[in-house]
């Protein structure tokens, strides 16, 4: 019920992804609305569940009074089934903040985890992806919240990118390891410490550039670098549009043309790897775009079932205790 085309997005994207990959998917929100989007489409027997919520948490609710007040929210009906082990994992295009306080409250944290962090994927130049901790669950982080988002970076790029050793970087001004602010130079011994191949400071044109396979910032540097990303993504897709349309007028090139364009708009189309998962958590959470169509929500759908199959919260609770000693679960 998040989307900004809720229900039908949701119900779109859920009927591809059990058309497509192995999976079964229990559709949260209020039944009337949900059956009603499914009678309009001819399912046969496809695996495809309602679970009745009588609540529906809107953009304009602060995440503390969804938290607080809608207990019956299609998000939190979601968590829960997820908590009692009725599905696997979480996906919502629906309000962020609220996903995240819902997820994070009835999901808990993975014992170590001091808190969780959006991972969001950059397309590079040497057609591969890079990983970006954390851009937008935590505006200030410490040195150890640092840390711990490169050791879950490692594990979700190898699963998602199958990269069998992830690159890590820490994401700075300069290259040199004596350039950068106090979070970044105070988070470097801790990452040189970690069992992970870090390589030291990184800029920012390489979350592009294929230099690192995962970065690690705080939330406000992440969320800032991501909408400035989007936006010149879709500036670039609007002006190359235009070329091509003139292209077309001359008749001059245009396959050509045309074909490069559309191999671009898929390189960069978010669509591509449906969300942002919440990592950390003890239990799968994907935060999608409220703009989202079907598309994105089928690929959600099939990483979040990636990550149930090979078991991300287990590893990372693994690499906390591996990289850290035993910690206790700390929700400050």
């Amino acid at each position: 019920m998040g989307s900004d085309s809720c229900p039908a997005t949701e119900v779109e994207g859920a009927i591809d992804a059990v058309s497509q990959y192995n999976v079964r998917v229990l559709l949260a929100g209020p039944e009337d609305l949900l059956r009603a989007e499914l009678e309009k489409r001819s399912l046969g027997s496809l695996p495809i569940e309602i679970l009745h919520a009588s609540e529906v948490i809107t953009m304009d609710d602060s995440a503390s009074s969804a938290l607080r007040n809608k207990r019956d929210a299609s998000i939190r009906v979601a968590a829960r089934a997820v908590r009692e082990g009725r599905a696997q994992g979480l996906v919502s295009a629906g309000n962020t903040g609220a996903c995240m306080a819902i997820a994070k409250t009835v999901l808990g944290l993975v014992p170590g985890v001091k808190r969780p962090a959006l991972a969001q994927v950059f397309p590079t130049l040497d057609q591969t992806w890079s990983v970006l901790m954390d851009v937008g669950a935590n505006v200030d982080c410490t040195p150890e919240m640092l840390a711990q988002f490169a050791l879950m970076g490692e594990i979700y790029s190898k699963i998602i990118c199958h990269c069998s050793a992830p690159r890590v970087g820490i994401l700075s001004i300069g290259e040199e390891e004596h350039k950068g602010n106090e979070l970044t130079k105070l988070t470097t011994p801790l990452l040189k410490e970690l069992p992970i191949n870090f390589i030291g400071n990184v800029e920012g044109q390489d979350l592009y550039s294929g230099a690192a396979d995962v970065i690690v910032c705080d939330g406000f540097i992440g969320n800032v670098a991501l909408k400035v990303s989007e936006g010149l993504v879709a500036a670039i897709r609007q002006i190359l549009k235009e070329s091509l349309e003139k292209t077309l007028q001359r008749k001059i090139g245009y396959v050509l043309a045309k074909n490069a364009f559309e191999d671009f708009r898929k390189r960069v189309d978010y669509t591509e790897y449906g969300g942002a998962p919440l990592l950390g958590l003890k239990g799968i959470c994907l935060i999608c775009h409220g703009r989202s169509n079907s598309n994105a929500i089928k690929n959600a759908i099939r990483v979040a079932a990636e990550l149930s199959q090979q078991k991300i919260s287990d590893r990372i609770e693994t690499a906390m205790h591996e990289g850290f000693g035993q910690l206790p679960p700390a929700a400050d």
